[in-house]
């Protein structure tokens, strides 16, 4: 197959070319800092057209995944850059991919499950999930990161391409053992006696092991009866304080001091992050992977833990 993946140059964009690349299928990567990898990575601004639009002629598939990261302090420039750079490059592709004679076969557009409520009663699906909004009492930013996720689905669908299907996949925090990554940033947590609950502990947690994530992207190519919105992440979303003691136990963590919310507010200012990546429940379940049979490798934390830990110890 030939996979482009435009903003393909961060954890998950590296993870799913890995993947491909391991399979002998063409993997081409869109990036606003092309580097050597052992994969081709072309330049594009995720703005205008360029010589990337070559490479989505008659290929098979386009995994978008262009966007800042949300690791920032949500100020006024950071909240635009952040939402500007989802949705213009959406829009830019809907734009290319509707222009071309042989378009992509399918186009997957990352999306987040962020776009779900603070849920601490039930679980969250495709068919039955709230999606957030202007919650009363939630901070502004939880619904600033709402908002960004909504307006980027809009994009996504905002025109047909009949020619190319459509998938939107709420993703859930996707944890490899990447030098950098979210998993990465939470090891070190709990390596140096800091991992234990985070605010109340409470709030859920929905996470995805990476390789469950790529086999469920080969899933997504493989049936075409998906369309639409599909949520990927483990079936078993578990609350803050569970999760990280699976993680000190996988690390052999013996020290585990928590952080009530007003350490979290602090360490995130410092950090220069924002506490609602910390302390906003999601609790989101695959309701359509599971109805089409997919069995995730890793669908229990305490497994997944232990894998990711053993990994990343040998890096």
């Amino acid at each position: 197959m030939r996979i482009v993946i435009p903003g393909g140059s961060g954890q998950v964009g590296r993870l799913l070319a890995r993947h491909f690349h391991a399979k002998g299928d063409s993997v081409t990567v869109l990036s606003r800092s092309p580097r050597q990898e052992p994969w081709r990575v072309i330049a594009w601004d995720g703005v205008t057209p360029g010589e990337w639009v070559t490479h989505l002629e008659q290929s098979d598939v386009c995994i978008n995944l262009a966007g800042r990261s949300v690791n920032c302090r949500y100020y006024d420039a950071n909240r635009k850059s952040i939402t500007e750079s989802r949705v213009r490059s959406t829009v830019l592709l809907n734009q290319v991919i509707a222009s071309l004679k042989q378009p992509p076969k399918l186009w997957i557009n990352a999306s987040t499950a962020t776009i779900y409520r603070h849920a601490l009663d039930r679980p969250m699906d495709e068919a039955h999930g709230e999606l957030g909004g202007s919650e009363p009492g939630a901070p502004d930013t939880w619904n600033f990161s709402i908002r960004v996720a909504k307006a980027w689905e809009e994009a996504f669908f905002s025109a047909p391409t009949p020619r190319t299907r459509q998938v939107a996949m709420r993703s859930a925090i996707t944890f490899s053992p990447d030098r950098g990554g979210a998993f990465d940033v939470l090891l070190g947590l709990v390596r140096y006696g800091l991992g234990g609950k985070q605010g109340s502990g409470n709030q859920f947690v929905s996470w995805v092991h990476d390789a469950d994530f790529a086999r469920a992207i080969d899933l997504l190519i493989a049936r075409e009866e998906f369309t639409g919105v599909v949520n990927i992440a483990s079936p078993n979303p578990l609350p803050n304080r569970d999760f990280m003691r699976e993680l000190r136990q996988a690390w052999g963590a013996r020290i585990a001091l928590p952080a009530p919310a007003w350490m979290i507010e602090i360490g995130a200012l410092l950090m220069r992050t924002e506490s609602e990546l910390v302390l906003k429940s999601r609790r989101v379940v695959p309701g359509r992977l599971l109805s089409a049979g997919f069995q995730f490798l890793f669908p229990e934390w305490p497994a997944a833990a232990r894998d990711l830990v053993a990994r990343r110890r040998l890096l």
